[in-house]
C-alpha cells in the first residue's frame, strides 16, 4: 500500500488495539489476527484481502519511524481544516499534496504525498504478508519402502493443500530431515516461497535390512551345499534373480558380499548374505553320516569335543 494512501485506512482499528499501544501489544494483536486468517490455515476467500490489511498495517505500526510518520499524517489529514479560495490560492478543493507542498517548502501543486513523506524519514515500499521469512517454511513427513531408499525415489506429496513432487535420493535414513528449498508457503503478494522440511520414515522390510549403504539378507544354505559348495540363486531387493557362488567348507554365520547389489549411492553399497545352514528335520537319517564326516576331519571333532567341555 503506498504512503499516500495512508490516510484512508485506521491500521490501528485493523489490528484492535488502540492509537497508544505498545509495540508489545501490537505484536500479540498481529500474531493472535494471522493465525485467524492466515490464507493457508483460513479458506474462506475473504481472508486472503483480510490478512492483507493485517500485514499492511503491522508493518507500518511495527516499524518505529514509518509508525511515527503514519500518526503524523493522520494527525494533520484527521484536522478537520476547510480552505476556500482567496488570497492564499487554495480552492476548496485543493489537494492535500499543494497544502503539505506549501508547508514543508515543495512550492506546487505538482509536488505528491512522496515528497512529503521523505521528510517525516524516509520513503515508503511495499510489503509482505510475512514479518520473518521463516513464517514460510513448512514441515511435513513422507513414508518411504526400503526398495524406495535404496533406489532412490520420486514422491508426491500433499502438503497444505498443495500437491508437491519431489525427488528423495538414494540413501536416506530413517528419521532423517530433507530441506527442499522452495517447496514451502508462497507469500502471494511478494511471490517469496519457504522451505519444506521433510522428515523421512522407512517402513521395516520382511527380508531386507541395511547397514550403512550396504544392504543385508540371510542366505539358507543345506548341510551339502556349505560343505561341498555350490552355486545358488537369490532375489535381490529389486527382484532380480542372482548366481551366487558358495565356497566349499562354508560355516553357518559367514558372509558372502555380492558387490554392487546394495544402496545406488556414489559409489554404491553391496548386498551381504549372511550364511544359515538348514538342520535336517530328521537327523537320525544321517547321523551316521555325520559320525563318519566327524571321523575323517579330525579338526571338526576337536573342535567339537572344545565345545562340549567348555565352561
Amino acid at each position: 500500500m503506498a504512503e499516500n494512501e495512508w490516510l484512508n485506512k485506521d491500521f490501528y482499528k485493523v489490528l484492535g488495539v488502540g492509537q497508544d499501544a505498545s509495540q508489545d501489544e501490537i505484536n500479540k494483536a498481529y500474531r493472535k489476527l494471522a493465525r485467524k486468517y492466515h490464507p493457508d490455515l483460513n479458506h474462506d476467500p475473504s481472508a486472503v484481502e483480510k490478512f492483507k490489511d493485517i500485514s499492511e498495517a503491522y508493518d507500518v505500526l511495527s516499524n518505529a519511524d514509518q509508525r511515527k510518520k503514519y500518526d503524523a499524517i493522520r494527525q494533520f489529514g484527521s484536522g478537520g481544516a476547510r480552505f476556500t479560495a482567496g488570497s492564499g490560492g487554495y480552492g476548496a478543493d485543493s489537494g492535500f499534496s499543494d497544502i503539505f507542498s506549501s508547508m514543508f517548502g515543495g512550492g506546487g501543486r505538482a509536488s505528491g504525498f512522496s515528497d512529503i513523506f521523505s521528510q517525516f524519514g524516509g520513503g515508503g515500499g511495499g510489503y509482505s504478508r510475512y514479518s520473518d521469512p521463516r513464517d514460510l517454511d513448512l514441515e511435513s513427513s513422507v513414508d518411504l519402502s526400503l526398495l524406495q531408499v535404496v533406489t532412490g525415489a520420486t514422491v508426491s506429496l500433499k502438503v497444505n493443500g498443495s500437491l508437491i513432487k519431489t525427488k528423495i535420493p538414494a540413501g536416506v535414513k530413517n528419521g532423517q530431515t530433507i530441506k527442499l528449498k522452495g517447496k514451502g508457503a508462497q507469500d502471494p503478494v511478494t511471490g517469496a516461497r519457504g522451505d519444506l522440511y521433510l522428515e523421512v520414515h522407512i517402513t521395516p522390510d520382511p527380508v531386507f535390512s541395511m547397514d550403512g549403504k550396504n544392504l543385508v539378507r540371510n542366505l539358507p544354505l543345506t548341510f551339502s551345499q556349505a560343505c561341498l559348495g555350490a552355486s545358488v540363486i537369490v532375489k535381490d531387493i529389486t527382484g532380480e534373480l542372482l548366481k551366487v557362488k558358495v565356497p566349499e567348507g562354508t560355516s553357518s554365520g559367514a558372509v558372502l558380499r555380492v558387490k554392487g547389489r546394495g544402496c545406488a549411492t556414489t559409489p554404491k553399497g553391496d548386498l551381504l548374505l549372511k550364511v544359515q545352514i538348514l538342520v535336517p528335520k530328521s537327523p537320525k537319517d544321517i547321523e551316521s553320516v555325520l559320525k563318519e564326516l566327524d571321523e575323517k576331519d579330525p579338526s571338526v571333532a576337536i573342535a567339537a569335543k572344545e565345545e562340549r567341555y567348555k565352561i
